[in-house]
């Protein structure tokens, strides 16, 4: 049943439809254990700006001459200069845009307060916690109108495959797969779109009365929209559903086209790869006649680096400007029809582990070490199923507890060594047959 108190403050517009909506997700005979309460945190004035921004993103041109700058980035420039406390310590806004100095993972993770700017709110900030590939734990400062703001470069993806997502009152709009032994899982409420219903699912078993209520209760919802990553589609292929989604889309690691072929035939929809990080949103979504990811953000400059990494600047989080903000991730850029298109993406390739005689997600791994303050760490898993943890000399101090933390996931002994790496660490990796397979 829903708490009334929490809900009115998780939900400020929450109707009697909306509530209902709520308690029929949470309280179905096959509902999974939520492990979670969120909400949509939104107030009146903003599900209307939602709206708003959401036409304004369908609308808008995304795109730059090759060899120029979008006519705002100088101006953000100027003003992230101003008003953001570590741009501001290094004096005036240089002339040249190649002239700042990009920032990586590794700054923010340092200390990410000073990358705020001096206007935003602390009243309603939100952050939320991120692993990423690279070995540096973060926080990523947000608000309710940012986490809003999500649905309109996915409802633009949607839009270049001939979708218009029509959910509404009475409907549960999207359904967010995860399938990992810890996953963050609740129920809300979309109230720019009628307050359709929305649910953070786990498909691990053991979330579940019993593991057969997962087709059961995703046939119940029939979500016009499933998004997930490789390897929760992977165990959605296994369910037997009888309800099809009208598009999945795919986000936090790249989506290999076997699993996608598989996708489409099984549910036959459309099968959206958006690539997506938490300090940017989504960036861009794959379009093969297009020959790579194109583009999504109407203020989102892309470039390549003399090293091939991918850096942005701009972004719809008004609480983390970026200023030539270093991915972790590699590809090329071209300029077509459908506008700038990252070709050659490479970086976000998921992997999976034997543990015990059974596949675990790599995530079950980040969960076993998330309590350590490690630095730089690398989990590689060897032909012969044994684990290797590479640490830097900086979470060395910590081998044995995430040696003992890493036999327990595994049933097994871990051996140590000492992980020299600068920049970007790959956190996951396997020599074993079928860990990339989705």
């Amino acid at each position: 049943m829903s708490d009334d108190g929490l809900d009115a403050e998780r939900f400020p517009t929450l109707t009697a439809h909306g509530r209902r909506m709520l308690d029929f997700m949470r309280d179905h005979p096959h509902a999974p254990v939520y492990r979670n309460r969120s909400g949509n945190r939104l107030l009146a004035h903003e599900v209307a700006a939602q709206r708003a921004y959401e036409t304004e993103v369908a609308a808008a041109t995304v795109g730059w001459e090759p060899g120029t700058l979008p006519d705002w980035v100088m101006p953000f420039v100027a003003e992230t200069f101003a008003t953001v406390p570590h741009y501001r310590a290094l004096g005036s806004a240089p002339r040249r845009f190649g002239d700042i100095a990009p920032v990586s993972r590794a700054d923010f993770a340092a200390d990410v307060a000073q990358f705020v700017p001096d206007h935003v709110s602390l009243d309603r900030m939100m952050h939320f916690r991120t692993t990423g590939t690279t070995g540096h734990p973060l926080l990523i400062p947000s608000h309710p109108v940012v986490a809003a703001r999500y649905a309109a470069f996915h409802k633009r993806a949607l839009r270049r495959v001939g979708i218009v997502p029509a959910y509404g009152r009475g409907q549960v709009g999207v359904v967010l797969l995860g399938c990992q032994r810890q996953c963050f899982t609740y129920v809300s409420v979309s109230p720019a779109m009628d307050e359709s219903g929305l649910a953070k699912i786990n498909l691990h078993p053991d979330d579940w009365r019993d593991p057969d209520d997962r087709a059961r209760y995703l046939d119940v919802l029939a979500p016009e929209i499933v998004a997930g990553d490789p390897i929760s589609f992977a165990e959605y292929l296994t369910l037997p559903l009888k309800t099809r989604p009208r598009a999945l889309i795919s986000v936090s690691m790249l989506l290999l086209p076997g699993l996608r072929a598989r996708l489409e035939e099984r549910f036959g929809c459309p099968v959206l790869d958006i690539y997506s990080l938490n300090e940017v949103g989504p960036v861009g979504v794959f379009d093969p006649a297009a020959g790579g990811h194109v583009l999504l953000q109407p203020r989102l400059y892309v470039e390549i680096l003399d090293t091939g990494e991918i850096a942005v600047t701009g972004g719809f989080n008004f609480c983390l400007p970026l200023l030539r903000y270093r991915t972790g991730d590699f590809g090329a850029l071209a300029h077509g029809p459908a506008g700038p298109v990252l070709t050659g993406l490479s970086g976000r390739r998921p992997v999976r582990y034997r543990a015990r005689g059974a596949w675990i997600n790599n995530i079950d791994v980040t969960h076993a070490l998330l309590p350590l303050p490690l630095p730089h760490f690398n989990v590689h898993q060897r032909s012969d199923a044994a684990i290797v943890l590479r640490l830097a000399p900086g979470g060395m101090p910590w081998a044995d507890a995430a040696r003992a933390a890493l036999a327990r996931l595994f049933g097994a002994s871990v051996d140590v060594e000492l992980l020299d790496a600068d920049g970007k660490t790959l956190q996951y990796t396997s020599d074993l047959a079928g860990a990339h397979d989705g």
